[in-house]
């Protein structure tokens, strides 16, 4: 008998409607803030695919918002938990002022929303935006502390115990989004 629990996967998300949510968060972007000064910051890795396949959308419409990487790893509240599970450290990189501007935090998934917390943490190192809002491809719910995106691509309902997987071509030579639940696991 096997000690791994069996899994089952699920595709909530194929290329195509990571495409269509890409193009829905353009517009909700572009519509929301037209004529403000607004930056994207992406959380590596994949807030960061998700934040330059935004700003190329916005581009073919003629809008111009400058991309920043921000690594949270040294900001989470769970490094002294991760064992030896630790993060590969990655290097932020705001090359524009953020002072005054309308930042947009990105991030595949929001969960728990301890992860932004730490990426709120990591930008305040960069300045003081005038506002900071939160776009992400997937809510799965079930949060911790009370951090709300102001664009989501996609909601999902899941239990606390399930995990969406997002794989992106750029990072993972695959695209989609998964549902992944453990078999036999509680709803």
């Amino acid at each position: 008998m096997s000690d791994f629990p069996a899994i089952s996967t699920q595709e909530i998300l194929s290329p195509t409607g990571i495409e269509e949510a890409i193009t829905f968060l353009a517009e909700e972007i572009a519509t929301r803030c037209e004529g403000e000064n607004v930056a994207f910051i992406g959380i590596f890795t994949r807030g960061v695919t998700l934040a330059t396949r935004v700003a190329a959308v916005l581009a073919e419409r003629g809008i111009q918002y400058p991309v920043g990487t921000l690594d949270i790893s040294l900001y989470r509240d769970d490094f002294d938990n991760r064992g030896s599970d630790l993060p590969r450290l990655e290097s932020s990189d705001v090359p524009f002022a953020i002072d005054g501007s309308r930042v947009i935090i990105f991030d595949e998934v929001i969960f728990t929303g301890r992860t932004i917390r730490a990426a709120l943490d990591g930008l305040m190192d960069y300045g003081r935006p005038a506002k900071i809002e939160l776009a992400v491809l997937v809510d799965r719910g079930h949060r911790e502390i009370p951090i709300q995106p102001d664009y989501v691509g996609k909601k999902v309902e899941t239990i606390f115990d399930d995990y969406v997987k997002v794989r992106f071509t750029e990072d993972d030579s695959k695209e989609g989004v998964f549902l992944v639940k453990e078999k036999g696991g509680t709803e």
